[in-house]
């Protein structure tokens, strides 16, 4: 034998392990559903996942049960993370703010064999509770509580489950190839489909994720996942942070602007994750409170296209690097994060904040390719828009329990965005297939027109859709949220777009409103605005 290398199995409880033993002192900051903010420890972390496999064990759970979790981003949460996966079961977030029957549906598909949950769910279990059929235990997220008892049959609690473990308890030895977690997609058609991953590909997605053109967290941080646990892995982050042993900051239900600020100035936060709407938020409450958020440095957008004005008023006013990233459950899901190049450099700061605008380039362990409706791949020049394919290490592959591939009969997954890929790789996101306006036989992309209504002073927030027209197929329509006391008519807004896009793409009417409808990760439901406002251009002559 001329050598060989170790091999050691990329592991979720790897993950941990290293945080425990290296950054063991290091602060886990969660707040709790009754608002109290609880400071524990990496070691305490660890301590207690490696308790919680034990316990699961104990109640009988075999190698690739699915456990499932009703919860907020807080301590308990992040140690069922690695608490389940670390045993060899699948840990399997639930989006809370599903219809009962999407619940019903996604806990059965899965097959849950026990269900832990935030003192908020509590009566989630209780009202469908008969209609769910794998399920042999609920374990409520806190100590003993005789009120809660009193709704469950048979209820546990967490804290009695993980204090009945020895401190000796070790983690089992598993196949990297094993599952790790499960979550289901937020599709508004038909049922969600679930995404299985692996231990193999989430360390892989950590490793690649946390590259100094990715997240580039570092043990010096401190970061705040805003992104909900329940929403894809909140984009990896406590396998990252755990990964590189930075203080991280859960902030628990309550995600409103004040409430975030309280937390990034008090707990010193460097970095925070989230969508467009909660950045929205906080930039309100900074303008509210007075507060400059000087320890933050930077945020990572995703789960939609942010409003463009949010780059030079995070930069300009509060010195934060505002970072772009594009990503799906079925992709772990990084796909893509934008940071600029070497040559870069040089340019102003509008220059670079125009280059930030788009969602970035793929790290490496994913690639990325246009084609249009035939099949043939299109030009990466920035200008031809296509239909956007990617593969690559963490990508899906097959949806949880699905008969048929999920991918191209190349092995490409269709992510049902349209883009444009420049030579450089930066790839922008022009719209969703479904969501982008045909009128005319040409695209007017929905995402240009909301940025642009948008960075109107007036507009608190906007979504653009596609109206039936009785000429043209489909025109825009713009629904829009002025800001609380703002001074804004139909005419003022259209007038805004005059000079910005093509006369014929400006939209055809302006709707106000009070809010928008917002799905359980903070995107727009274009689908009921389509089905409120869809037909209102077709009585205008």
């Amino acid at each position: 034998m001329l050598g060989k290398m170790m091999h050691q199995p990329l592991t979720i409880s790897s993950l941990i392990e290293h945080a425990g033993r290296y950054h063991g002192d290091t602060t886990v900051v969660s707040v709790e559903t009754s608002g109290e903010v609880i400071h524990s420890s990496w070691g305490e972390v660890e301590a207690n996942a490696r308790k919680l496999a034990a316990a699961l064990a104990r109640l009988g759970l075999k190698t690739g049960d699915r456990c499932a979790t009703i919860a907020w981003n807080n301590r308990r949460h992040l140690e069922i993370y690695f608490g389940v996966a670390g045993a060899g079961m699948v840990c399997h977030t639930i989006n809370p703010r599903l219809f009962p029957e999407q619940l019903i549906y996604i806990i059965n598909h899965a097959e849950d064999q026990i269900l832990f949950l935030d003192q908020t769910f509590l009566p989630v279990a209780a009202k469908l509770g008969e209609h769910l059929k794998t399920l042999k235990h609920v374990v409520l997220m806190g100590p003993r509580d005789e009120e809660a008892a009193a709704m469950v049959d048979g209820l546990l609690f967490y804290d009695e489950l993980i204090e009945g473990e020895s401190d000796d308890a070790t983690w089992p030895e598993l196949d990297e190839n094993l599952p790790s977690s499960l979550c289901y997609t937020s599709g508004t058609t038909g049922n969600p489909k679930g995404v299985q991953y692996t231990h193999r590909t989430t360390v892989l997605h950590s490793i690649a994720g946390n590259q100094p053109d990715g997240m580039a967290l570092s043990a010096k941080d401190t970061v705040m996942a805003v992104v909900p646990m329940f929403h894809a892995n909140a984009w990896g982050v406590p396998y990252i942070a755990a990964a590189i042993g930075c203080k991280i900051v859960l902030p628990g239900p309550n995600l409103d602007g004040e409430s975030l600020v309280k937390l990034i100035d008090g707990e010193q936060v460097t970095v925070a994750l989230g969508v467009p709407t909660i950045w929205m938020g906080l930039l309100a409450a900074l303008e509210s409170t007075g507060s400059k958020a000087e320890s933050l440095q930077r945020t990572v957008v995703g789960g939609s296209a942010l409003p463009t004005v949010m780059i030079p008023t995070f930069r300009d006013r509060y010195g934060v690097e505002l970072i772009h990233a594009w990503g799906m459950t079925e992709t772990s899901p990084l796909g893509t994060l934008n940071q600029l190049l070497q040559k870069h450099d040089g340019l102003s700061d509008a220059e670079k904040g125009k280059i930030r605008e788009g969602q970035g380039r793929p790290p490496y362990g994913v690639e990325l390719r246009l084609i249009d409706d035939e099949g043939t791949r299109l030009a990466e020049d920035g200008e031809t828009q296509g239909n956007l394919q990617i593969r690559g290490h963490w990508i899906v592959d097959t949806y949880f329990k699905a008969d048929g591939t999920a991918l191209t009969e190349d092995g490409w997954f269709d992510t049902g965005d349209v883009a444009t890929i420049d030579s450089d790789g930066y790839m922008i996101i022009r719209d969703r297939s479904k969501d982008i306006i045909k009128s005319g036989g040409e695209w007017i992309s929905t995402v240009e027109l909301e940025d642009i209504a948008i960075s109107h002073d007036a507009v608190a927030n906007a979504a653009a859709i596609a109206a039936k027209h009785a000429k043209w197929d489909e025109r825009p329509v713009i629904i829009a949220i002025k800001h609380e006391g703002a001074a804004l008519d139909e005419a003022a807004l259209l007038a805004h777009y005059t000079g910005k896009v093509a006369s014929w793409q400006i939209p055809d009417k302006v709707i106000f409103v009070d809010e928008l409808p917002l799905g359980g990760t903070g995107k727009v439901l274009k689908n009921k605005l389509r089905d409120q406002f869809g037909e209102v251009l077709l009585d205008v002559d």
